[in-house]
């Protein structure tokens, strides 16, 4: 095989392992998700994020966010339906940044301890650009007085932020290396 043909290959054995990787982030949604908060329904838990955090530190930031988009949409338009338009944004703005932040990190040093520090910045960016996103979209979306979305910032919207970013994102340092022998080879 020529150096194209090679080249082409590996291009298209990578976007069907992406594509993989969206067919179980939409999978594990539809089986998996449930409120965290009973005073806060629409905050609900779901491992989704876990195969796009893995496709970040396998193939980068880029495609994370690639990945993000396609799993938020198809999501947003099938299992969560019920979000519209402002739960495919609020999924784009959530584990968009967490790929952009913690995929430039361990981009750069592929190491455990890289791979520790990409995820706990990630899960805290994650959780700001939530209660921000939160802040705004929430009136809009339902209603909801900003006041009354922001007093419930520091009780229910940040907590919950940081228990699904963190629960995925250990899940995800414990699955990744036995993971990404198959994703790059």
């Amino acid at each position: 095989m020529n150096v194209q043909g090679s080249v082409r290959s590996e291009k298209t054995l990578k976007l069907a392992k992406m594509a993989m990787l969206v067919a179980i982030s939409i999978v594990l949604v539809l089986l998996i998700h449930f409120p965290l908060f009973p005073s806060a329904t629409f905050l609900e838990y779901d491992p989704a994020d876990i195969p796009i955090f893995i496709g970040t530190f396998a193939f980068g930031p880029a495609a994370g966010v690639l990945l993000t988009v396609i799993v938020s949409v198809i999501q947003g338009t099938t299992v969560s339906a019920s979000g519209q338009i402002w739960g495919i944004l609020m999924h784009i703005a959530a584990t968009g940044s967490f790929a952009i932040v913690a995929g430039s990190i361990y981009q750069r040093d592929k190491s455990r301890k890289s791979a520790v520090i990409a995820l706990c910045v990630g899960v805290v960016v994650m959780s700001v650009v939530m209660c921000i996103a939160n802040l705004i979209i929430i009136p809009i979306y339902s209603g909801m007085p900003r006041e009354a979305v922001a007093a419930m910032t520091l009780p229910v919207i940040l907590p919950f932020n940081l228990i699904k970013a963190g629960i995925n994102a250990v899940v995800t340092f414990f699955l990744y290396k036995r993971i990404s022998r198959f994703l790059h080879n």
